[in-house]
């Protein structure tokens, strides 16, 4: 069907990871939709070009670049600015159809039946079920609707976006690229991601969701989120199976998982409330190993190319990640390449000289990041613990 297709967005390379996941999920399950990404300036082009290997078309979205209301809407309401990137799937107005995806939702089948739903077509939301979620939802491309949509964001924002009053927020700044806290402290009880403003929105503007036509309501299975399993562990259990889409909501994100490439798994924290579902988790590292690390060494955005795949089976490795805790000079979105775990290496290689700290951006950004020295994951996870404390 060559009108209609898959989209999702990646605002940074780290999101890209999630994106590339979830498209070769979809690709494994044969869908006959296409595949289309959305794109922010921050993702290096390494990373695009390694997105073009698995998505028909990747969109670069620059709201801050434009001339037209999207742009106005951004200096009028700068905390949306995540949110005023993602409507512009409404633009996609080649396809007469869409299925919308965050880049942290993965497909355990095909589903390419939602494309029979309607506009506006999403499952409820675990937390407040009179609201749905905004992480998957049928809809049609329109100028018209995406025009309405920025009206709304400009004249009455989102009820879950900035200075909401309910709980800690992150927020987008035009002139950082990176996730800020709004807000300090009060981080153990943040168990759920901020959606950036566009579940708030979204919700606002097509409001009669909830009470209007049932057909329009998706069931969970085509929504699951990871962290509501425990809250009902009973349901999961006895429907669990069906499940047809993982949304891997929750502060922690698959990519900031350390993987055991040996024993084909998840390194468990007990302690860590937000431990998503390991069964989901394994099977997004899988996709990930097997899929997406190979296109990752052949266009070089890892530089052990030489040795192959198979040379790192039994290896712990981990994707760095940058925090939104962290300022953009302490960690930038190179860190978000894959690196490999110092312990795991039999020899760690000399310590090259001191440079500054432009010069180490620099390096970053080329993709020659110091990952068994001073950027290795160990000391990139020290530096972000002391933001956490």
């Amino acid at each position: 069907m060559a009108d209609q297709s898959f989209v999702t967005l990646a605002t940074n390379d780290s999101y890209v990871k999630g994106a590339l996941v979830l498209g070769s999920s979809l690709r494994n399950y044969r869908t006959t939709r296409k595949l289309t990404v959305l794109i922010t300036p921050h993702v290096s082009d390494a990373m695009r070009t390694v997105l073009e290997k698995v998505f028909d078309e990747v969109k670069l979205v620059d709201v801050l670049d434009s001339g037209d209301s999207a742009h106005l809407a951004l200096l009028k309401r700068p905390e949306l600015g995540v949110t005023l990137t993602k409507l512009h799937c409404w633009e996609l107005t080649q396809y007469s159809k869409c299925v919308f995806m965050d880049a942290d939702t993965m497909v355990l089948s095909n589903i390419d039946e939602l494309f029979e739903r309607e506009e506006l077509s999403a499952a409820p939301d675990p937390g407040w079920p009179d609201c749905f979620n905004s992480g998957v939802f049928v809809y049609r491309p329109s100028i018209e609707t995406f025009n309405q949509l920025l009206q709304l964001a400009t004249e009455k924002g989102s009820f879950d976006g900035k200075n909401n009053g309910s709980r800690k927020l992150q927020t987008y700044q035009p002139d950082i690229n990176t996730w800020e806290d709004s807000e300090k402290d009060n981080q153990a009880t943040n168990l759920r991601t901020p959606r950036g403003g566009d579940q708030g929105l979204l919700n606002t503007f097509f409001s009669s969701w909830a009470t209007t036509d049932i057909s329009k309501h998706l069931p969970f299975i085509y929504n699951l989120s990871s962290i509501s399993i425990y809250s009902y562990l009973p349901a999961f259990k006895a429907f669990g199976m069906n499940a047809k889409v993982v949304h891997f909501l929750g502060r922690v994100k698959p990519w900031n998982y350390t993987y055991d490439s040996k024993a084909k798994s998840v390194k468990e924290d007990a302690q860590d409330p937000t431990m998503i579902h390991p069964e989901f988790l394994n099977m997004w590292w899988d996709t990930f190993v097997t899929n997406i690390l190979p296109l990752l060494q052949q266009h070089g955005v890892i530089k052990d190319t030489a040795t192959g795949v198979k040379a790192l089976s039994g290896l712990v490795y981990t994707l760095a990640f940058s925090c939104g805790f962290c300022r953009e000079e302490e960690v930038t979105e190179a860190v978000s390449h894959l690196s490999l775990s110092a312990a795991a290496m039999p020899h760690s290689p000399p310590s090259p000289p001191a440079m500054s700290s432009e010069e180490r951006k620099e390096k970053w950004e080329q993709g020659q990041a110091d990952y068994m020295g001073a950027d290795s994951f160990d000391n990139i996870k020290k530096k972000l613990d002391t933001y956490l404390q």
